[in-house]
């Protein structure tokens, strides 16, 4: 089977123009510029076939949590998670994280879907996992936790608005203190640490280099890559003793 990358743009260039403002110059305005999205054409006996990159990834049980955690995110990430637990759930399923967090109720969303699923979820981290990104990072089966050597990582507390009546006001704060005591005993549960252990450490944002994140218990391995020789790559896993 062969396959081959193409490139499809979603969206479309603005007008080029040229205006005189004393001097003349070119302003270019892009409206509705999208980001480009890969796709991989497969030469199969039946002809041709295309996937953008994502869904050629989920064939291979890789899912990629990008960008702000959301309802519309959590959506799509639960529903792969369900769809490759029906295909199996002994086979492992890989989420990469790239996330500065964002929604918590959606963040534990896709958390209860990991813990439901029997296949084990192999989390990555690569770029940052902050807030609820680092939360699903530790989530991730005892073990195969992983991070990139340049990574970041970031628990605090959540926080929230409110307005209108005393009462309404009075409502949404109790949610809120209520929301951390969860968010703490999840952290507790995954780290191995004590929940008040964790109420200290989440009172202010709180960044980790992989190796910290280690030693405070959100992963397992903080991976690089030695290359010994230009044509072969090793993967190695940095203990937190050696840095």
């Amino acid at each position: 089977m062969m396959l081959k990358l193409a490139t499809r743009v979603l969206g479309q260039l603005g007008s080029v123009a040229c205006k005189e403002v004393g001097k003349r110059h070119l302003s270019v305005s892009c409206r509705n510029l999208q980001p480009l999205i890969p796709i991989v054409v497969e030469n199969t006996g039946r002809g041709e076939r295309s996937y953008d990159i994502y869904s050629r990834l989920l064939k291979e049980r890789i899912i990629c949590l990008m960008g702000p955690v959301s309802d519309e995110m959590a959506a799509i990430i639960i529903a792969q998670l369900l769809f490759l637990q029906s295909e199996s759930g002994k086979k492992p399923i890989h989420m990469y994280i790239n996330s500065p967090g964002g929604s918590v109720t959606a963040g534990l969303g896709i958390y209860d879907t990991m813990q439901f699923v029997t296949a084990p979820v192999v989390t990555w981290c690569i770029g940052q996992a902050c807030s609820m990104g680092s939360l699903i990072l530790a989530a991730g089966t005892q073990g195969m936790r992983n991070s990139l050597p340049n990574s970041r990582i970031m628990i605090h507390q959540p926080s929230g608005g409110a307005r209108g009546q005393a009462s309404d006001i009075i409502i949404q704060a109790e949610e809120i203190i209520y929301l951390k005591k969860q968010i703490n005993t999840i952290y507790a549960k995954h780290t191995g640490k004590s929940v008040d252990f964790i109420g200290q450490h989440i009172e202010r944002d709180h960044f980790m280099s992989p190796v910290a994140a280690k030693e405070f218990g959100l992963i397992d391995n903080v991976l690089t890559t030695d290359k010994t020789d230009k044509d072969e790559e090793i993967p190695r896993v940095v203990s937190a003793q050696n840095k």
